[in-house]
């Protein structure tokens, strides 16, 4: 059994003994000091409350609304619902902040709380180590019965959601509609089944192919969209002889594409397709983070715009995008953020961006993934005894290459030329994730190589 405590929330799979598993008594204790926080930092009783399909949705949204009624907190209870309404809705209702019950691309015996500000984006650093330290604190003060909070279940939210998205300026659904797009959509049995649906309805297009679309939380394959897991889709894709597939994960805010010929578009491209379109209508400034295809780079640096870097998740994105005022932003998951809409993940946005895009451009999905730069990302890690210091490793291999360009705001990323590698430490385990980026498979994988030998020998001498 495991159970994640970091900045954006609790996670952890459901079961076996608290502080192990996410139990009832560790959804208890971290929904009241979430709760107790957003009320000493805002003042507001009010919290928006979603969630995703999976079988244990249920039962933590029971235990999350009666703890925070417990504390005299009102709840807005979006239902089934997903990460991106979630945020949307909390500043809609004037709430003091969200919880999404959702462990995203995780698989089905995994849950967690994700936590929200007062602007429906996900809290801070300082704020997560705030809730945290409040959740070890055992003096907590229960409202008497006259001071109970309220539940009002409000399920208007999808079709809020959807019109939002309508109303972008470069969201051009008379193009959608004209190109009489045929679409195969794999929601992976949860709330994208309602919403997705939905969305390309309202966006003009009457050809769907669904698949896995009962939210119903029984996952029919692991639900991260990588291909490995879209291989049904992709043959949907062929069988129906449709323009695209659609996957996202089970809370809404990753998105992929598959091409009409089956072949993966490629999740790191996401965020490069709907920025291309968007600078080419809103010039400006894009960020992802430092482990994203370099792609994103060249598209914005081809159209005379800046690129930034972040450290890896959504709030340093989120920030960075703020700090350079990104017109378009996000990460290479698959994960599309425009502040045109709101500050967050959204997969909603994204597909109707992107197929604006494609409808304008008039060409096949395979075509658009040809007309960018091509690179393939290599995934390795090195696992090390707990005792060893990461960071003195790090530093060494800094030394090693400190002719090259690079970052240490998140591990080291070092460029050469065009490809790079990206180090970082894990939160969770004593490894370190080695990310590698070059035009071929071959290179990026004998890039990481390279730098994984450096590592073993700088071991070796340490040793």
């Amino acid at each position: 059994m495991t159970l994640i405590k970091s900045i954006s929330g609790i996670r952890g799979t459901i079961g076996g003994t608290a502080g192990n598993g996410l139990t009832p008594q560790d959804i208890v204790k971290y929904t009241t000091a979430f709760g107790n926080w957003v009320v000493e930092k805002t003042g507001n009783r009010k919290i928006v409350i979603g969630r995703d399909a999976r079988i244990s949705g249920e039962m933590v949204r029971n235990l999350v609304v009666g703890t925070l009624q417990s504390i005299g907190i009102n709840v807005v209870d979006l239902g089934l619902s997903t990460t991106p309404t979630v945020e949307i809705a909390v500043p809609d209702e004037d709430a003091g902040g969200g919880i999404i019950i959702t462990a995203s691309h995780n698989p089905k015996q995994w849950n967690a709380l994700k936590l929200l500000n007062h602007k429906g984006e996900f809290i801070t650093d300082e704020d997560g180590k705030a809730v945290l330290e409040m959740a070890e604190n055992p003096e907590i003060i229960y409202s008497e019965v006259d001071e109970l909070g309220t539940v009002v279940n409000d399920d208007s939210y999808l079709q809020k959601h959807i019109d939002k998205v309508l109303a972008l300026p470069l969201v051009d659904k008379e193009a959608i509609q004209s190109a009489n797009f045929s679409v195969a959509i794999d929601c992976v049995n949860s709330t994208g089944g309602i919403f997705v649906p939905a969305l390309l309805k309202a966006l003009g297009v009457q050809t769907i192919h669904p698949l896995y679309c009962t939210p119903d939380g029984h996952f029919p394959h692991n639900p991260e969209p990588l291909p490995e897991n879209l291989v049904a889709l992709a043959a949907e894709v062929k069988s129906k002889k449709a323009d695209l597939g659609i996957a996202v994960d089970p809370d809404v805010d990753r998105l992929c594409f598959v091409c009409e010929d089956g072949r993966m578009f490629g999740e790191e491209y996401t965020l490069v397709a709907v920025a291309d379109y968007i600078l080419k209508h809103t010039p400006g400034n894009t960020v992802s983070n430092l482990s994203s295809t370099r792609a994103l780079r060249d598209v914005t640096e081809s159209s005379g715009n800046t690129y930034n870097a972040a450290a890896v998740g959504e709030v340093n994105v989120v920030n960075k995008m703020k700090e350079t005022g990104a017109v378009i932003g996000g990460e290479g998951n698959g994960g599309v953020i425009y502040p045109e809409s709101h500050y967050g993940r959204d997969a909603l946005v994204g597909i109707a961006l992107f197929l604006t895009h494609l409808a304008k451009t008039g060409g096949t999905v395979s075509a658009l993934r040809d007309s960018y730069p091509g690179y393939f990302i290599s995934k390795n890690k090195i696992t090390l005894t707990p005792d060893m210091d990461i960071d003195a490793l790090l530093l060494q291999v800094e030394e090693k290459y400190q002719d090259n360009p690079y970052s240490t705001i998140d591990g080291l990323k070092i460029e050469f030329g065009k490809q790079w590698v990206h180090l970082r430490r894990s939160n969770t385990e004593p490894i370190i994730r080695i990310y590698s980026e070059a035009a071929t498979d071959t290179e990026a994988q004998e890039l990481a190589g390279k730098v994984i030998a450096e590592i073993h020998s700088i071991l070796q001498i340490n040793n």
